[in-house]
């Protein structure tokens, strides 16, 4: 019998490591892939349809969300941006753990839509080093820092709505964990 995929949210607040621990659990992992959300803007240089994004009009946009056809989605500095749900079935369907790799509201309406999906809330391991990462980066000014900050600080006080918590002090030890939860919950869904 063919293994079930399944899907599984991962959020945290920006600077946490949420692109990082999914490369490395792809590197451990040949049954993971990544859904790949659908936007408004403008594709940047390098970026493909179907790759990076899927790149939609405004309309076609609306009109896909008219038809039911976003796990999520939510509109950002004038621009939508969602996940369509045909893709993460199909991948779920052929046997994938497909990570949605999300912000916080957004986790929370596919959990809402999805009940059988793992969630995943990421940790910092503190509000300091959390900081230090985000000034690390050397890509925003102070005051997108301080916002940032802000908000992490709001994100971090919904962890408990999520099904696990891991803390990403040490990026080997987080891999590790999340991959130990894909295979309780890969076990308790095939059996």
């Amino acid at each position: 019998m063919a293994q079930k995929g399944m899907m599984v949210i991962l959020s945290a607040p920006s600077g946490c490591g949420k692109d990082t621990v999914f490369r490395e659990i792809q590197k451990v992992r040949s049954d993971v892939c990544e859904s790949i959300s659908a936007t408004t803007r403008t594709p940047r240089d390098g970026e493909q349809n179907g790759v990076n994004y899927y790149f939609h009009s405004k309309e076609e946009f609306e009109e896909m969300i008219e038809n039911d056809e976003f796990l999520e989605y939510v509109s950002y500095a004038g621009k939508y941006y969602g996940t369509p749900a045909a893709p993460a079935k199909r991948m779920i369907e052929s046997g994938k753990i497909c990570f949605l790799i999300i912000e916080r509201v957004g986790a929370q309406k596919v959990m809402k839509r999805c009940p059988d999906a793992v969630s995943i809330f990421l940790m910092p391991p503190d509000m300091e080093t959390l900081k230090k990462r985000l000034i690390k980066r050397n890509t925003e000014s102070d005051e997108a820092i301080k916002s940032r900050m802000k908000i992490a600080e709001d994100e971090v006080k919904c962890a408990s709505l999520f099904e696990y918590t891991v803390v990403n002090n040490e990026l080997s030890k987080a891999v590790e964990e999340i991959n130990e939860i894909l295979n309780n919950e890969l076990k308790k869904r095939n059996m």
